[in-house]
């Protein structure tokens, strides 16, 4: 048995690791909420208090002016409802093709199976911007411009990459056991994926899915160049257009900082009700190439 000397000395090393990793883990997650804290209570100043320096006083009139003009005055609830939308239908979407996908290439072996995954790769090393020309006449010829379904397949087409091979690794990772006992069972390929192995990769689909729906919600470019009706903008875009209205061509920073909040929203409680699949999906996709 040990003595109360050295019981004495492993309590304390245990109090004060626990010690260290509090403060560690409270500095840390400073760093990522201050931020927000801080654009929150900016949010909530006068327009002409959010282009100053802080102060004490400007914090004290603390309102919701901002976000009752941008709510009521120009209609940005429309576009919140549109990059809705277009996050949560490119999110849907994306999982269940970069699922499909990743199971194919993870659990089945064809000829010209590694150059095709290669091939699928390459969209990590294209950036869209460097193919918009090309994909707006694609969309104009199967006339999907100023319309959220081509947003859609716009956002789909460049997530898929970074699905598949999550959900490939992630396939890969389970053993092979379980599909063997579900094909003596009389189980098909559909029933293996759909029944057998779907709780054990949701981890890979709710990263997937995080990572879609972030890059639909935040993305300007695509839909400043395939959107040019108003009433179908998504919130990035709408943004850009908040000005003021008493002073031509000055921008109400109040507003845009209000509406900077409103666009964080879902991105918070998106990652907040995914976060522990998230980082055993990311896990799970690293182990094995």
């Amino acid at each position: 048995m040990l003595n109360p000397q050295t019981r004495y000395r492993r309590k304390s090393g245990s109090e004060k690791g626990t010690l260290m990793y509090l403060v560690g883990g409270s500095m840390i997650a400073a760093i990522f909420i201050v931020p927000l804290l801080w654009e929150v209570l900016r949010s909530l100043q006068p327009p002409g208090a959010v282009i100053s320096p802080p102060s004490m006083k400007s914090f004290s009139q603390l309102g919701f002016s901002n976000f009752n003009k941008l709510l009521y005055g120009d209609h940005i609830l429309r576009n919140v409802l549109n990059s809705l939308i277009v996050a949560v239908a490119t999110a849907v979407v994306t999982a269940v093709v970069a699922t499909f996908a990743g199971y194919g290439f993870g659990h089945f072996r064809f000829r010209g199976s590694g150059t095709l995954f290669g091939l699928v790769l390459l969209g990590f090393m294209v950036p869209f911007q460097a193919v918009v020309v090309p994909l707006f006449l694609e969309l104009k010829f199967f006339h999907l411009l100023n319309s959220l379904p081509g947003l859609v397949f716009f956002y789909t087409a460049f997530n898929l990459p970074f699905g598949t091979y999550l959900m490939r690794n992630t396939f890969r990772q389970l053993p092979s056991e379980i599909t063997d006992s579900a094909k003596v069972d009389g189980a098909s390929v559909i029933t293996t994926l759909t029944r057998v192995l779907r709780p054990l990769v949701v981890p890979g689909v709710a990263t997937t899915v995080l990572y879609a729906f972030l890059f639909s919600w935040t993305e300007f470019l695509g839909a400043l160049t395939f959107i040019t009706n108003d009433s179908i903008y998504t919130l990035p875009v709408a943004l850009v257009n908040v000005e003021a209205s008493d002073t031509y061509g000055q921008i109400d920073y109040g507003v845009l900082v209000a509406g900077a909040v409103i666009a964080m929203v879902p991105c918070v409680i998106i990652y907040v009700a995914l976060q522990r699949y998230y980082v055993r999906g990311l896990v799970s996709g690293a182990v094995k190439g």
